[in-house]
């Protein structure tokens, strides 16, 4: 038995009614309207004056930048639960644009610093939020400079591998909306060079297709070793396990 994808959606729903009620930083846009975004629509630009912080509900987008020589830099990809737009400058860094059909819901940047500076339950949220941006935007600078080609794909997936197991699936399949494009911009390798390491850990029987747009990771623990990241995967395997079992009883 797993979770399909249409019951990890509800799943996904169901933790944010959970949060909007125990009055956290979801909780600022649950009286905002849904808006929608079709696949390649942009929610903002790079530059634009950050004049709203985003929810994002359902779907997925990819944050980017266009560097001096017209190459996209993909440094991101944002799915059903972040909060986008949580900028300490007053324009957005970075542009944010749909893969899928994407559902988010706005706040102006205005209400949301006035709601936060109010709290005290929320500030130390917001700070949270920064710094796991900080510690993402430092895990991606190691995976471009000290990782070849292989490990970058392994750190990828298993970085989807943890977000899959984190909300319930209980078989190792990763859902990637994205293109291999935007893998090889995210990874800084080509489009080519990411074909070809797929189908090299498929040959190594560490993973295999499992639909247009989801893998299924036959070895995780190899996967884990290949991408360098061996012990902490097995830390959080431990911790799935431990969660596993308590979602049975």
């Amino acid at each position: 038995m797993f979770l399909t994808s249409n019951r990890i959606h509800g799943y996904e729903i169901a933790r944010a009614a959970e949060r909007e009620e125990q009055g956290c930083l979801h909780s600022l846009f649950a009286k905002q309207p849904v808006e929608h975004l079709a696949p390649g629509q942009p929610l903002f630009f790079e530059g634009d004056e950050a004049r709203h912080v985003f929810e994002v509900l359902e779907g997925t987008l990819r944050i980017f930048r266009i560097i001096s020589d017209g190459r996209r830099i993909i440094t991101g990809f944002l799915h059903a639960g972040d909060i986008v737009g949580v900028s300490l400058r007053s324009n957005y860094l970075y542009s944010a644009e749909a893969i899928t059909v994407t559902k988010v819901r706005r706040l102006t940047r205005k209400a949301f610093e006035m709601a936060v500076a109010d709290s005290e339950e929320l500030r130390p949220q917001l700070f949270a939020h920064v710094c796991d941006e900080m510690a993402a935007a430092q895990d991606q600078m190691v995976l471009l400079s000290c990782k070849n080609a292989e490990e970058r794909l392994c750190s990828f997936l298993l970085g989807y591998l943890r977000r899959t197991m984190s909300v319930g699936a209980l078989q190792p399949v990763v859902d990637l909306p994205m293109t291999r494009l935007d893998m090889a911009d995210y990874l800084g390798l080509t489009i080519e060079t990411v074909s070809r390491t797929i189908t090299k850990l498929t040959s190594k029987g560490v993973l295999t297709p499992a639909g247009r747009h989801s893998l299924r990771i036959i070895k995780p623990a190899t996967l884990a070793q290949l991408a360098g990241d061996g012990d902490e995967y097995e830390d959080s395997r431990r911790d799935f396990v431990v969660h596993g079992e308590r979602r049975r009883h």
